[in-house]
């Protein structure tokens, strides 16, 4: 048997779906995916720190061996191209990554040569994409996707469309809020998945598509939307033309809305408005405030005392917070590069976080016992604290001390829970993805490479 015959015959005996997860951090893709998918590989790796939390944790909860890369993405490239290193089969392919600065230029001297941003992980995903052609391709990032970079509205999410569709994949997007779908933390990420070789889509079928049948669609019911506020964009095959010319500078809004589909560079996109069916993909710790910040905090007999904020600080604070939460914080600042003076103002934050809603989001700086705007805080038995690891552990869906690590200090441990995502939204991803992969397998084996 030659190997590629080898590599599709591993691919239709597994038992479940195989994938492969690119910039892991502590495993929140693979959790959510774990029912249905089989992570045969994985890479995670954090340039700025020489100590690698994320990879560290993801080592000690799955186990991985030899499965798992802890190695810059782009010395992983180098390694597969010259066949030093080997990513197994795989019908899947997922990642989050930041938003970055996607453009591209020619290469100087090759007129169909491309180069995009060094560095950039998008560029490494599309590379990787390129050669293996996954059937499958989910993506998560920031909701700023959408309309990045500011001089040029939507220029970068249509600079991935765009590559991706060079690429024969169709594109289906939504743009979800967890706590719309009942878990306690608002977390608002766009999640991005492409089909390669996927059926065709006529344009009577693309609103369908993005309100019901696509698999985002399954995932994440919605209200009834109003097709008629549609916005049709046909994207520039070639990305440097997508690079220089898509958006006009004056334009203060992306043409992309919170959801869409985008077929042979052929895009439909329209506003949609979640529908919560009351099914949770995450496990309920107090079932009387489900859904809620106080849903998922200790008791406080658990709680370390260290947590705890002296009374001598609660004016701090709340002044941080812009006093008891009715007003403004406002202030003069001068603008880096006019060297205009300008009034900046931030509205106030909740002080105490109110148990009873839904959190705001969790953010890396949560750690720590300074004061601060954006660090969560909560009043029990009428003392102010601030949210324990667990806690915000809870929050993204992970089990309790799943970042306890031997070294690891509890702002390290916030850091990791602010960059990761809710694990029971991928939850809710992974079920019709796998779903439509089964319905499909047949007629596909995983691409060359």
């Amino acid at each position: 048997m030659d190997e590629v015959s080898l590599r599709r015959n591993q691919v239709s005996n597994s038992t479940k779906h195989s994938a492969i997860e690119l910039f892991a951090g502590v495993g929140g893709f693979r959790l959510g995916l774990q029912d249905e998918w089989d992570v045969v590989w994985s890479n995670q790796w954090e340039p700025s720190t020489k100590t690698q939390h994320a990879s560290e944790v993801y080592v000690k909860r799955f186990k991985p061996g030899d499965q798992h890369s802890c190695e810059n993405i782009d010395d992983v490239l180098v390694k597969v191209e010259n066949g030093e290193l080997h990513i197994p089969p795989h019908q899947l392919l997922v990642a989050g990554f930041p938003c970055q600065d996607y453009s591209v230029a020619r290469v100087l001297g090759q007129a169909s040569g491309l180069v995009g941003k060094k560095g950039v992980l998008w560029w490494s995903i599309y590379e990787l994409a390129k050669r293996y052609q996954p059937k499958y391709i989910l993506l998560e990032n920031v909701d700023r996707l959408l309309k990045s970079p500011a001089t040029h509205r939507g220029r970068d999410f249509a600079i991935i469309l765009s590559s991706l569709a060079g690429l024969g994949y169709t594109v289906e997007w939504r743009m979800v809020n967890s706590a719309d779908y009942g878990f306690p933390q608002k977390r608002q990420r766009v999640f991005i998945i492409a089909e390669f070789n996927a059926d065709k889509l006529n344009g009577e079928e693309k609103p369908q598509f993005i309100s019901s049948e696509g698999v985002l669609a399954q995932a994440f019911p919605i209200h009834p939307p109003n097709t008629d506020m549609s916005f049709p964009i046909t994207l520039k095959k070639d990305l440097v033309e997508v690079t220089e010319t898509f958006s006009d500078p004056n334009t203060k809004e992306s043409p992309f809305r919170n959801a869409g589909v985008m077929q042979d560079y052929e895009v439909i996109t329209f506003g949609v408005n979640p529908l919560f069916d009351g099914v949770h993909a995450q496990k309920t710790y107090n079932e009387a405030e489900k859904g809620t910040l106080g849903s998922i905090l200790q008791a406080e007999d658990q709680v370390d005392p260290r947590f705890v904020i002296p009374e001598s600080q609660i004016d701090d604070w709340a002044l941080l917070k812009g006093g008891t939460g009715e007003g403004k914080r406002s202030a003069k600042r001068i603008h880096k590069v006019s060297g205009v003076e300008y009034n900046y103002s931030e509205g106030a934050i909740p002080f105490p976080d109110p148990r009873e809603k839904r959190s705001r989001t969790i953010v890396t700086g949560e750690g720590g016992s300074g004061p601060s705007r954006f660090k969560h805080v909560v009043e029990v038995n009428d003392r102010h604290r601030r949210l324990t690891p667990i806690e915000l552990e809870r929050l993204n869906g992970f089990d309790d001390d799943w970042t306890a690590v031997p070294g690891f200090s509890d702002s390290r441990r916030a850091f990791l829970m602010g960059n990761a995502l809710v694990v029971g939204v991928v939850a809710r991803i992974s079920k019709p993805l796998a779903e439509k992969l089964a319905k499909t397998q047949n007629g596909y084996q995983n691409g060359d490479g």
